[in-house]
Formats: structure tokens, sequence, C-alpha cells
């Protein structure tokens, strides 16, 4: 990158504006910062094409239209950027008028998605102030809706771009690049705020919060992300308001899970959801349990965070990760305690036991955070494969690891092996080890090294009654 944001921001937090008079570097959102070309790193050069084939076909229908948000900010920081939002005049209808792949989506937030392949360029339009729209807007419950508690529940009151940029949430997404004049407006003071690496909320934090929960989370995760600092102002009412997350559909908290766990930033993320008191609402089983002062708190607590790592680890190498592997250990000691129970109360069967447990955790679980069913199978695989890889003598061995989930499986007693640390899972995970590495005919002397485990072995089974040919009638 040919230039850096230090460079682009004058010692003497001054600028130059299009008329070459040396203004002040205070944004306003009506009349926000503008950097010309040569006061910033922002390139087209760095974008999609796609998003610039969106940018061009707008601005060539009348409309304005511009780089927003992540994308530009990304550069100023000197990262490769990955988001390519765009925000526009134009209404949802005129843009899919212009775009043959263009689908509309959300309700409480009306979208444009612009498709191309797998990549997708999202289109907004510009955001206006509620108080300032019309009477029969603001009573039309499609167009404008809020509750009690003041969270936004519809959101589509169109406005100015000076508008716009006083409803995004932080000032450093506050941050407009136009394809037209390549100049960057900054109507929050969104570039001196990357410079100094602070993540600030526009407006009154409380109120802003009181608007859109999730906005919690989000300053979390951009701290993480970028390592930056939550502002005192923004930060400071996080403890206070984290109770309005019990508002957030089920649905969108998978959605942010997979932001806050699945993307290389899992651990720290976990320590300032919890330092914030905003864990619980993601898993409320296992924040219980590690509020509890006993060994299984202890378990896991290490285990969580060993997980966690190796994620992060797998996304930072670029290797395949999925959510279930996740999800599967953050619950795996809460089954524990729920099976446990279970058989003090009843004479079920092992296999029975397992399953009333997975039927009172899941649902549980579910309420708080909506796991795809294609997940909730490989969570399920992962559970099974523990009693299976216990299980090594006949067949079943080969069985197991032709399982289409035994390497999750496997890394998963791998964890449990490191994290108990007891003769038995360790001896069983290095078996397990060995096994995949040796030839057929080695495997099957391992296995007939094996103690079968006690009762384990199977009766043979009676020979059937031949039926008498003679019947008795009632």
């Amino acid at each position: 990158m040919r230039k850096t944001i230090a460079k682009a921001i004058p010692k003497k937090d001054t600028i130059k504006n299009t008329r070459n008079k040396t203004t002040v570097a205070t944004a306003s959102f009506d009349k926000p910062l503008i950097f010309s070309r040569d006061q910033h790193p922002v390139s087209r050069k760095l974008m999609s094409p796609n998003a610039l084939k969106v940018l061009y076909r707008l601005n060539k229908g009348g409309f304005d239209a511009y780089l927003v948000g992540g994308g530009v900010r990304d550069i100023l920081l000197g990262l490769k950027p990955k988001d390519f939002d765009i925000a526009t005049n134009a209404t949802p209808d005129e843009i899919k008028a212009l775009f043959r792949n263009c689908r509309l989506i959300g309700r409480r937030f009306r979208l444009a998605h612009i498709v191309f392949g797998r990549e997708i360029i999202e289109v907004a339009t510009f955001r206006g102030h509620h108080e300032n729209a019309s009477k029969e807007e603001r009573n039309c419950t499609k167009t404008s809706k809020q509750s009690d508690a003041g969270m936004l529940l519809r959101d589509n009151i169109y406005g100015s771009i000076n508008e716009d940029a006083e409803r995004r949430d932080f000032t450093i997404n506050a941050l407009y690049y136009s394809a037209k004049d390549f100049k960057v407006y900054d109507f929050a003071n969104g570039v001196q705020d990357v410079k100094d690496k602070v993540i600030r909320l526009i407006g009154d934090p409380e109120t802003r919060y009181r608007e859109d929960p999730v906005r919690m989370l989000r300053a979390i995760r951009f701290a993480t992300k970028l390592d930056m600092q939550i502002s005192d102002s923004t930060k400071a009412p996080i403890k206070e308001l984290s109770s309005l997350m019990a508002n957030i559909p089920a649905a969108r908290l998978f959605e942010e899970f997979l932001k806050m766990f699945i993307s290389g930033k899992a651990v720290a993320n976990f320590e300032q959801l919890r330092s914030y008191n905003l864990f619980g609402y993601f898993f409320p089983a296992v924040d219980q349990a590690l509020n509890q002062d006993t060994q299984e708190q202890d378990f896991l607590l290490d285990f969580i965070m060993l997980a966690m790592e190796n994620t992060d680890k797998r996304i930072i190498n670029e290797q395949r990760v999925t959510p279930a592997f996740l999800f599967a250990a953050m619950l795996w000691y809460p089954l524990q305690k729920h099976i446990q129970q279970i058989k003090v109360t009843t004479q079920l069967t092992p296999q029975d036991v397992f399953f009333a447990a997975l039927n009172e955790i899941m649902p549980e679980q579910q309420r708080s955070i909506a796991i795809p069913k294609r997940f909730q199978a490989v969570i399920k695989d992962i559970w099974i494969l523990q009693e299976k890889l216990g299980r090594r003598d006949g067949k079943r061995a080969f069985k197991t690891f032709e399982h289409a989930k035994f390497r999750a499986g496997y890394d998963f007693l791998l964890l449990r092996a490191q994290i108990e640390a007891t003769p038995e899972l360790i001896e069983l995970a290095q078996w397990w080890t060995d096994f995949q590495e040796v030839s057929d005919e080695a495997r099957l002397q391992m296995i007939k090294g094996v103690r079968s485990p006690q009762g384990s072995k199977r009766r043979s089974p009676k020979k059937r009654r031949k039926p008498s040919a003679k019947t008795t009638e009632s």
C-alpha cells in the first residue's frame, strides 16, 4: 500500500478542503471533512471489481453512490479490505431496476444484494431520521417501527448522505469513498479515530444501544479485530444495558456467534463478552457453570479455551473449521452433568440416557442461538463418537474409523485427553493416533491387543425355535 493513514492526516490536525482553504479537522454531519485523492490511501486497485461495477452503474443511472464503512476503514488501517458495502440515494426498487442480478432482502432493514457468482455486494439506501419522516411513514409498520424499550424493529426511513452518516454506529464506519471524484468524506471525525485506534459510537451511547443491542457486540468485535480500544463513553453503559440482549432473536444471535467465534478472534471475544456480562446470552447453561466453583467449572473453562485457541489457529492458517465443533465443546460438560443427573433418577440404558440428556440441553440452547440442523447433526456425531472411540474390539474400530465425522470426533478426543489427563483417555487418544498411521495389517494386530471393556462381549444369539405346525384357536 503506497500511503499510510498517518501520512493521510496532517500532523496539526488540518486538511485542505476542495476550495484549498485550511480548516481545523473537526467533522460535522452538515460539513464533512473532505480528503482529496492525494490525502488518503484509498485506491480502486484495492477494491473488488464487482463493487466498482456497482458504483459505476449507480452513478451512470443518475444516483449518488459511495463505498462505505469497513471497506474504507480497513484500507486506511493498511489492511486488506474484505467487505465492500455501498450506500446510495437510490431506493431498493430503483436499485433492482438497474441490476438484473439483484435481490432485495430484509424486513427490518431493507437491503439490495447484487450477486456476482459467489460474491455479493450489499447496497443500502441512505437512512434518514425517524423524527424527520412524514406522519404517513411513521405510521406505516413496514417502514418504521420501534419497541417500547427503544429498539428499532423496522428501519426503512430514507434520507440524505448526511443523515445516513449520523445514523451509522461508529465514527470509523461513517467514511464514504466516491468513485466519481476519488475523495473520502468523513462525517464524524472517523479518520482521526482510525489513526488513534479508538472505537467510538456516534450519538448518545445508551440511545444507540437501545436502538440495536447488537451494537454492544459490534463494539467488542471491532476492538478485538482491529486491535483498537473502546472509548470510555462507548463502553460505560454496556454492563448496565446487557439485559437488552435478551430481546435479540435467536437466529440473529447465531449470525453474531459466527462473527465473534469463527473469525480468528474467538479467545479475545470470549474474554471480552464475559467481562461485559454478555456471554450468558449466547450460552446460558455454560455461563452458569462457569460461575460455579467446582471441578466441572475448571474442566469446562480450560476445555473451551483450548477449543477456541485451536479454532483461531486453524482460521489464521486458512484451514477449514466448523461451528459445530465449538458448539460441541461449549456444551460437552453441561451435557455430562445432565447425563449424571438422569443416571441417578432412572434405570435407562446408556444410549437412552445420552438421548434424554441431548433432548434436554439442545432445546434449551436453541432458545438462545438458533443452531441450524446441519450443525446440530455434526454436534451429535462428535458426541456419539466419544463413546464409539472407546470401543475398539472386533470390527468396531474400522467402522468408527470410516465414520464421516471421525476426524472431528478424534480431534475432540485429543482435547479431552489434554484437559482431563486421565491415563485411560491419554492411552485411548494415543491408540487412535497410532491407528491412523499404520498399515491395515498392523491395525488388525492393534485391535487384537485391545482388552474388551467389561461386559461388552456379546452373547451368541439363541437359535429361534421353529413354530409348531399345530395351532390352538382361542
